[in-house]
């Protein structure tokens, strides 16, 4: 049985951010070696279809599909992300012991779970989770989790970007996925930490 320290469902903005985030504390801490992290992504997200002309530190015109390559080769990079596709149905289990079931029947294990699904619907069957009108969305009928200030949803589950409730806009949800990538590596470390990075000279 393979297992995950994080299991990420959905491969946007806010599900990148924080895979990424969470991958880029190998090297840097002890705590941070030898975690493995799993993205599963349905290919779904909106910033698919999107073109960027503000969002802080992306060239103006860029494309969402090519910012969503970018960030999937970026986690990447630190070879402790894997990024495959699928549609994830349920989740079941507890903190340190969660078994996330894809629709083509494959089981992936974790101490953590992230929801970054988006906020146009929550179909997966999963026990302790509450789904609610969003509360950002320009438009009606979109949805989101129930969640605390910490975007936790129960111990060991969190939510991220528009499905947490964050505004439709890719700097919220990215922030957002990060936000819960440092919750997490607070969890794992026993203390408030971030990853900053200085240049070699600096």
């Amino acid at each position: 049985m393979e297992k995950y320290d994080v299991i990420i469902v959905g491969g946007g903005p806010a599900g990148l951010g924080c895979a990424l985030t969470l991958a880029s504390a190998k090297g840097r801490f002890d705590w941070g070696e030898n975690r493995k992290y799993l993205v599963i992504d349905n290919n779904s997200s909106d910033l698919l279809k999107a073109k960027l002309n503000n969002v802080p530190g992306v060239k103006p015109g860029s494309l969402g599909k090519d910012a969503i390559n970018q960030l999937k080769e970026h986690a990447k990079m630190y070879g402790n992300v894997e990024i495959i596709d699928g549609r994830v149905v349920k989740v079941e289990g507890e903190y340190k012991n969660f078994k996330v079931i894809t629709e083509d029947g494959k089981e992936f294990y974790s101490d953590f779970v992230v929801f970054a699904t988006g906020f146009h619907e929550f179909n997966i069957e999963c026990e302790g989770v509450e789904v609610i009108e969003n509360k950002k969305s320009p438009r009606p009928g979109k949805v989101q989790l129930k969640v605390d200030q910490d975007y936790k949803i129960k111990e060991g589950m969190y939510a991220a970007g528009l499905i947490a409730g964050v505004s439709t806009m890719f700097a919220a949800a990215a922030g957002s996925g990060v936000q819960v990538a440092c919750n997490i590596q607070a969890i794992m470390a026993g203390k408030n930490v971030v990853v900053h990075d200085v240049p070699d000279n600096g």
